[in-house]
């Protein structure tokens, strides 16, 4: 007869799960140390599962978030002319490494800064070439009794 501490050291081997949680899945299973492990596996199961959907989640999020930034340009223009473009996904680098790195903000402050007194303005602007076909199904007016119609 094994003593409730072995089956509770047995289920955190197996499962690498707390006391806590051996001696609560031990407990709804009257004490089977396979109904715990069964319990407990399931429960880990649903969890992992959970945690795989929310990354793919986040996964098609971010795809979405680089194919609009991919699309959207930035534009540093004077007076008419276009000085520089770049997609605004390189802007969004450039203004998180501005953000991480003191040296890289005081520079991007002072390019703002002269840009301004210049007359540089900054213009965003979507990709709207994207060309979408346009297709139209016919109803289907087959009928059965007539093939050749």
């Amino acid at each position: 007869m094994t003593s409730e501490l072995e089956k509770i050291d047995l289920l955190r081997a197996r499962l690498g799960v707390s006391y806590k949680e051996a001696k609560e899945a031990l407990n709804l299973a009257d004490g089977d140390v396979v109904q715990a492990l069964i319990k407990l596996e399931e429960k880990n199961r649903h969890w992992n599962e959970k945690l795989h959907g929310k990354g793919n989640e986040f996964m098609g999020q971010f795809k979405t978030l680089l194919e609009k930034g991919q699309r959207t340009k930035v534009k540093i223009k004077k007076d008419d002319d276009t000085v520089v473009e770049f997609p605004a996904t390189v802007g969004a680098l450039g203004v998180l490494g501005a953000m991480a790195s003191t040296p890289i903000l005081v520079v991007g402050a002072l390019g703002t800064i002269a840009g301004l007194v210049n007359n540089y303005r900054l213009e965003f602007q979507e990709d709207s070439d994207r060309w979408e076909p346009e297709v139209e199904v016919p109803e289907n007016n087959f009928d059965k009794n007539n093939p050749q119609h």
